[in-house]
C-alpha cells in the first residue's frame, strides 16, 4: 500500500524555524494536490496549506499566511512546509494528505493521511 510519512517534528523555541517533509513511498503523489494540516491538543484538525500537483498554486490558511511557506519536489515525491517565526500556538501533530480540491480547506477531500509529525514549541 502506498503511504506518506511526514518527517522533520521536533522540539523548537518559540522564534525558531522548522521545516517538514511529507514523501510519498511511490510516484503516485506527483498528480495530486497535496496540502498540510495540523492538529493542536483538544482542537479539531485544521487546514494549513496546500499545493497543486504541479506546485504552481499554492494555498494558505490566513492564520499563517507570510509564515508558512508550502512547495514541492516530485521528483522526489516529497512536499515540504517551512515554518518560520513559530509560536506556542503553533504546536500541534502536523500531517500531510492528498488533496481532491486544494483551493478548500476543508479535510473531507483528503482520501489518504500520513500518521503525522509532533511540532512542539516552547516560550
Amino acid at each position: 500500500q502506498v503511504q506518506v510519512v511526514e518527517s522533520g517534528g521536533g522540539l523548537v523555541q518559540a522564534g525558531g524555524s522548522l521545516g517538514l517533509s511529507c514523501t510519498a513511498s511511490d510516484s503516485t503523489t506527483v498528480s495530486v494536490a497535496m496540502a498540510w494540516f495540523r492538529q493542536a491538543p483538544g482542537k479539531d484538525r485544521e487546514f494549513v496549506a496546500a499545493t497543486s500537483w504541479n506546485g504552481g498554486s499554492t494555498y494558505y490558511a490566513d492564520s499563517v499566511k507570510g509564515r508558512f511557506t508550502i512547495s514541492r519536489m516530485n521528483s522526489k515525491n516529497t512536499v515540504y512546509l517551512r515554518m518560520n517565526s513559530l509560536k506556542p500556538e503553533h504546536t500541534a501533530v502536523y500531517y500531510c494528505a492528498d488533496k481532491l480540491t486544494p483551493v478548500r480547506t476543508t479535510a473531507r477531500d483528503c482520501p489518504r493521511w500520513g500518521e503525522g509529525t509532533q511540532v512542539p514549541v516552547t516560550a
